[in-house]
C-alpha cells in the first residue's frame, strides 16, 4: 500500500522508521553471516579459510601458503624505502618507551600475621593481532598493537592480515606491514582476513594456533566476530 506523507513531522518520523528498519535488517544479516563464518571455521579449520580466501579475496592458496614465508619476510625490507624503515624504528622506540611506563607492578603486603594481600600480574601465553589490508593497511597499526604485548612480556604473538586482492602469490601482503611486524618482534604471520581470521585465532585451525586474546581494528564483520 502506498503511503502519502504530507506533514514535515510525518516526514521526519517516516525517515527515522525507514532508517531504523534498514539498519536493523542490515545488522541482523551481518550478525547471521558472521555467525555462519565462525561456525564454519570452527568445524572445517584450514579448509574453510582457503574457501573464504577464494570467495572473498579472489586468492587461491594451499594450507602451506597461509603462513607468510621467511623469504617473503626478508624480501619486504628490500621493497620499502630507507626513510620508511627509519620512521618505523623511531616510532617503535617511542611506543615502547610509552608502554614501559604503563606496565603494572605486582605487589604483596602482610598487614597482619597470617594475612597476605597482593596482586600478581602476568602476561597471557599467546596474543593474536588482526591487521587490516587494502587502504587501511597501516604499518603503524602493527606497532600500536604488537608493542604493548611485547612490553608486557607475552611469549608468543601471531598476526593475521588479508592476502592481496590480485590473487598473485609472493608479495601478497604489504611489505610495510611485514617490516613493521618484524621490527616489533613478530615472526609468525598468516595471510587471512575478515571474520574468518578472527575465528581462526579464537578457535585455532590445523595451521593457525588458538590465542588467548585478540586485538586490532577491522570492518563491521571483523568487529562482530
Amino acid at each position: 500500500m502506498l503511503r502519502i506523507v504530507t506533514q514535515h513531522s510525518e516526514i521526519e518520523a517516516e525517515l527515522k522508521r525507514i532508517t531504523y528498519r534498514t539498519q536493523s535488517d542490515q545488522n541482523m544479516h551481518r550478525e547471521s553471516t558472521v555467525r555462519e563464518i565462525l561456525q564454519t571455521v570452527q568445524r572445517q579449520g584450514d579448509r574453510a579459510l582457503l574457501d573464504y580466501a577464494a570467495e572473498f579475496d579472489g586468492v587461491s592458496m594451499s594450507a602451506a601458503e597461509l603462513r607468510v614465508s621467511g623469504a617473503e619476510m626478508e624480501a619486504a625490507y628490500q621493497a620499502i624505502s630507507p626513510q620508511l624503515l627509519q620512521a618505523l624504528r623511531l616510532a617503535k622506540q617511542r611506543i615502547e618507551a610509552f608502554h614501559r611506563q604503563r606496565v603494572p607492578k605486582s605487589w604483596v603486603k602482610f598487614p597482619e600475621p597470617e594475612i597476605v594481600l597482593g596482586k600478581h600480574y602476568r602476561p597471557v601465553d599467546r596474543a593474536g593481532l588482526y591487521i587490516p589490508g587494502g587502504r587501511a593497511a597501516y604499518p603503524s597499526t602493527v606497532l600500536m598493537n604488537a608493542l604493548p604485548a611485547m612490553v608486557a612480556g607475552v611469549p608468543e604473538v601471531v598476526m593475521v592480515t588479508p592476502p592481496g586482492s590480485d590473487g598473485q602469490r609472493g608479495m601478497g601482503v604489504s611489505p610495510a606491514i611485514l617490516v613493521a611486524a618484524q621490527e616489533a618482534g613478530i615472526q609468525t604471520i598468516y595471510r587471512v582476513g575478515g571474520a574468518q581470521a578472527v575465528a581462526a585465532l579464537a578457535y585455532g585451525t590445523e595451521t593457525i594456533p588458538q590465542v588467548d586474546v585478540i586485538t586490532g581494528p577491522g570492518n563491521i564483520y571483523v568487529m562482530l566476530a
